[in-house]
């Protein structure tokens, strides 16, 4: 969800610069920098700005300046800075202190300057930084579809290896189920010829441990989750947050098989499909 975007207006009467600029997020956090003659529009631009863009980051910035005008927008009273003036030079020869600053210190004094509020079309000034505000959200919309193409490709390309990694693992597993048979009957073999052993006992708690390692259950879990990754990748929009579920999913499984597999060749592969997996996790927080 990483975006920007900028546009502008320049006219006779105004000059408008509006920028849109968003970050991952896994909902939308709207901050808004406006001047403060459009400060009861911050509703209608959380509206505009929610209609182009469903999560992320966002902060959204706009200058206003009016042209023509020759008048400050603000009064000063000039016979109430004197009097600031004068009491502050009185007061520091009175303590036989040298005056700095007295002007600055006069003019910041309570009353000196007052702001005028400007008079202004109501609804013509909005309507022009409204379009502007919309040209950069679609330009920030434009920004993070360009960057989800690249990120569909390094999605794909992760949940691919993840792919690798299973198929490798099926191919090892009933080597792995064959080498834990050979350790347990040359554990064994020895003890229950000096021992009286209970066969069918032994042979029922055999087949319990094999099924407490089995991992074909979670294979097969783990191959459904992947295609449905990818399935919902191709799915027209606001897939973010399912993308994030289905990640979840598929490290539950790919956690599980390294516990039960209890094999070092299989472990390699499982660190790899980790790996790959953390990267999905991350960039599925730029998907919306």
């Amino acid at each position: 969800m990483t975006g920007f975007g900028v546009a502008g207006l320049e006219n006779e009467q105004m000059v408008v610069q509006v920028e849109v600029r968003s970050l991952n997020s896994k909902f939308l956090d709207l901050s808004i920098r406006s001047p403060r003659q459009f400060a009861d529009k911050e509703p209608e631009i959380r509206n505009l700005v929610q209609a182009h863009l469903d999560r992320g980051k966002v902060n959204v910035s706009i200058e206003f300046l009016t042209k023509g005008g020759q008048n400050l927008p603000v009064s000063i009273n000039e016979e109430l800075f004197q009097t600031y003036f004068k009491e502050f030079k009185s007061l520091a020869n009175s303590v036989g202190e040298e005056p700095s600053d007295l002007f600055k210190l006069a003019l910041q004094a309570p009353n000196v300057i007052n702001t005028i509020p400007q008079e202004r079309e109501e609804g013509e000034e909005w309507e022009y930084v409204k379009k502007v505000l919309d040209e950069a959200l679609i330009k920030c919309n434009g920004f993070r579809k360009d960057e989800g193409a690249s990120l569909y490709k390094k999605l794909h390309e992760s949940i691919e290896l993840i792919q690798v990694g299973l198929e490798k693992i099926k191919i090892e597993d009933p080597q792995r189920k064959e080498k834990i048979k050979q350790r347990i009957r040359g554990h064994f073999a020895q003890w229950m010829e000096e021992n009286s052993f209970d066969a069918n006992r032994f042979e029922q708690e055999l087949i319990y441990y094999f099924e407490k390692i089995d991992i074909t259950e979670e294979l097969v879990r783990l191959e459904t989750h992947l295609n449905y990754f990818l399935q919902t990748m191709k799915e027209d929009s606001q897939q973010g947050k399912k993308l994030g579920f289905i990640s979840q999913e598929i490290g539950r499984e790919i956690n599980t098989i390294g516990s039960k597999a209890n094999d070092a060749e299989i472990q390699k592969h499982v660190i790899l499909m980790k790996d790959e997996l953390e990267k999905i996790k991350e960039q599925s927080l730029n998907v919306l």
